[in-house]
């Protein structure tokens, strides 16, 4: 066998392999014998048929399956002596010649990355306190998702809630979706276009009020766009929020079973901090992945992009459908994932790269503590550890997150590092 490759455009390979034809001629021979044995022919009886016949008849088939096993069988031997790392399927051309079987090849190569030293390059990390205040904040949240509303006999101010009916108009004419009736309005909340809550301060019940505003010229209906319009409303009811005391009752709706103000914070601040050490673990690794990308430019084979934009797109489409929405009503496009599909394959390979040449091996310590901290939530979390633990096909996506973590730190451990203090708000 006679290899030669050409370097192509890139990541592309272009490799002519020459084989005897003698190697072709008798492959085709066993085929053939092989056919004479079982082939039926009007005119011969089984197992008769002249070897003659059987080439006139099926030579052609023959020679057809013998060039795909000899491609098949010399093309990865091809590659090993040349020490070429293909990917995805080849494009073969066969070279059809009398004294020799030869076809070309073309394919792309996994690139042949080398680390960039990382000793100059520096990176912020975000850092953040918990504060009293944070817990503070966050309980008034709570506090404000379970708000009532009292109406009241008085006129209508910022942060109370109307109820009201209108009929809006552009140019004296009513427009699609411009009306309503007893529809519920928190003044301040920002849920309607400049100028329509403001016109409704200091409004009391049974009150009509007529107010002039325009639509921004980016409004999501393009045909109302810039445009004036005015509105006609009557105010059926103005009330006023009631926010719930932090009180036994409401602490247990939060399953804070006995109830005390203590244990509410506690767990607020428990629950808070974790979220605030898994953004912070997040971002941290958002910066330092993409100083990986900066700092190691390289091609990546557009078979292996392909096939990730293909199963990126698969995975959208099964989230849409587990949320009850149909993606079959339109295909979604495989180029709105060949961005992320070519950062996150380039990203693979670094990756992947540290890990061999560090010597990086899953710290069995970190691996468990995060599989314990995924259980913590279920009801019984050592049954769900037991679970991971019984097979290495649950086990081995963690495992993934953990050497990319270490990765992380490796990088880290290599850069310089200025800490930049955010608020727990910031962050979350």
């Amino acid at each position: 066998m006679q290899v030669s490759v050409e370097t192509l455009e890139g990541l592309k390979r272009r490799m002519t392999v020459e084989l005897p034809v003698e190697r072709v001629n008798e492959i085709v021979d066993n085929k053939l014998r092989s056919m004479a044995r079982d082939v039926r022919l009007d005119g011969f009886r089984p197992g008769k048929v002249p070897l003659k016949v059987i080439r006139q008849r099926f030579g052609g088939h023959a020679r057809q399956e013998a060039y795909g096993e000899l491609i098949q069988d010399s093309y990865y031997k091809a590659l090993q002596e040349k020490e070429l790392h293909a990917v995805g399927d080849p494009a073969i051309d066969i070279k059809d010649q009398n004294d020799a079987f030869v076809y070309v090849a073309e394919f792309e190569v996994i690139p042949d990355l080398t680390i960039s030293d990382l000793s100059d390059a520096e990176l912020q990390r975000p850092v953040a306190e918990l504060l009293d205040s944070d817990v503070d904040g966050m309980i008034e949240k709570l506090r404000q998702q379970r708000v009532t509303w009292n109406k009241v006999e008085r006129a209508a101010q910022d942060g109370d809630q109307l109820t009201i009916s209108f009929v809006g108009k552009i140019d004296d004419e009513e427009f699609e979706g411009g009306s309503a009736v007893k529809v519920p309005l928190v003044l301040g909340s920002g849920s309607m276009i400049d100028g329509f809550e403001q016109g409704l301060l200091g409004a009391s019940e049974d009150d009509e009020r007529s107010v002039e505003t325009t639509f921004p010229d980016d409004y999501q209906a393009q045909q109302l766009a810039g445009k004036a319009a005015v509105f006609e409303i009557t105010v059926n009811e103005v009330a006023e929020s009631v926010l719930p005391e932090v009180d036994e009752d409401f602490i247990k709706a939060f399953g804070i079973e006995d109830g005390s103000v203590d244990s509410f914070m506690e767990d607020m601040r428990t629950n808070m901090q974790r979220e605030l050490d898994t953004k912070i673990k997040s971002k941290t690794k958002e910066v330092v992945m993409q100083l990986l990308l900066d700092k190691n430019e390289f091609d990546v084979p557009q078979a292996i992009i392909d096939d990730e934009a293909g199963r990126l797109r698969e995975d959208t489409s099964k989230q849409m459908e587990s949320q009850g929405q149909s993606s079959s009503t339109f295909e979604l496009p495989v180029e709105v994932f060949k961005e992320q599909a070519e950062r996150r394959v380039k990203l693979g390979m670094l990756t992947t790269k540290i890990i061999s040449e560090q010597n990086i091996e899953v710290d069995e310590e970190r691996l468990r503590q995060m599989i314990e901290e995924f259980a913590a939530s279920y009801e019984s979390p050592q049954e769900m550890i037991d679970w991971y633990y019984e097979d290495d096909a649950r086990i081995d996506p963690v495992r993934h997150v953990v050497l990319e973590d270490q990765v992380v730190d490796w990088v880290l451990s290599q850069v310089k590092v200025e800490e930049k203090q955010h608020s727990f708000e910031e962050l979350t």
